[in-house]
């Protein structure tokens, strides 16, 4: 149980990051507090979802559950971010939006997935996915007068996207303001590495996490995790990876070529569409970057799930 509980009503819901912003709780450093979140699509997007509907989404950033005072917190201080848990509610969406993700150009169409969530797992198309709930969007203000999107990440947290900090994870933020000013949003079931087509599996539910402010000096998000770090869906399964290497003259141009290459491997030896394969690349399929010198760069894209 939480000390404290938000639930996802509208005065408890904003969407960009602003200091001048009043919280609505204020906590003691070490209370746990349970965010009710939306989902990336604001909570617009019904179950079985068509592509029309993810066009008629219309929200003007994440919604964040938020933002919550920390009695004493002043800037220069650390907030430790403990992750406690993340719950699902047996429903996510992946979809696809022109001129956004990783290869625009050749996904110019809307495309949505409606997924239908165990407790750990995930089904797309006949494929199981393993869930790794964890959340997207999660951060303090930034001291410089806002408002400020929730699109790209800060210092000071925000829309870090980083898989790892699932249940049992620490993540160490940078005090800029007094109090801190802490929301979260943005829950995801499960995500490769990139989140390659814009989203992962975007789910509503609840984030629980301690809140304490820390001996530690830090100037940006530090992390403390145990993974997991095997290809996602690896992990105590007998499970063959299958991978394919991208190689260009950055990082972004050998990612882009590693994640074309999944997407031929996936619909040359299944059913999956094009698009169908593009989501799955964004849910499921890890990005590592194998070699930086030697005058190219080389992206290895990892599947771990069974197809």
């Amino acid at each position: 149980m939480a000390d404290y509980e938000l639930s996802r009503e509208a005065e408890h819901l904003h969407y960009d990051f602003d200091r001048e912003r009043d919280s609505v709780l204020t906590v003691e450093s070490g209370d746990t507090v349970a965010f009710e979140c939306l989902d990336a699509g604001d909570g617009q997007l019904p179950p079985d979802a068509a592509p029309e509907d993810v066009q008629a989404v219309d929200a003007p950033g994440h919604p964040m559950t938020g933002p919550v005072e920390i009695a004493g917190a002043q800037p220069g201080d650390t907030l430790a971010v403990e992750i406690l848990d993340v719950a699902h509610e047996g429903v996510g969406w992946t979809y696809v939006a022109p001129d956004a993700g990783l290869l625009p150009e050749a996904f110019p169409d809307f495309a949505v997935h409606t997924w239908d969530l165990d407790e750990a797992v995930g089904y797309f198309h006949g494929i199981e996915v393993p869930l790794h709930p964890f959340p997207g969007n999660l951060g303090v203000v930034p001291v410089e007068p806002g408002p400020h999107s929730t699109i790209p990440p800060r210092s000071v947290g925000g829309n870090l996207d980083i898989k790892h900090l699932t249940a049992g994870s620490t993540l160490y933020l940078p005090v800029e303001v007094a109090g801190g000013l802490f929301s979260v949003g943005d829950l995801h079931a499960a995500q490769g590495d990139g989140e390659v087509c814009i989203t992962a599996i975007e789910i509503p539910g609840t984030a629980t996490v301690r809140l304490r402010l820390a001996e530690r000096d830090v100037s940006g998000p530090e992390i403390e995790t145990s993974g997991p770090f095997a290809p996602a869906g690896h992990t105590d399964r007998e499970t063959d990876v299958r991978a394919v290497a991208g190689l260009g003259a950055d990082v972004n141009e050998a990612t882009r070529e590693a994640v074309r290459e999944m997407i031929s491997l996936l619909t040359s030896e299944t059913d999956l569409t094009r698009e169908q394969a593009y989501m799955l690349c964004s849910t499921a399929v890890d990005l590592k970057v194998s070699e930086v010198v030697n005058q190219t760069v080389v992206v290895t894209a990892y599947l771990g799930v069974s197809v």
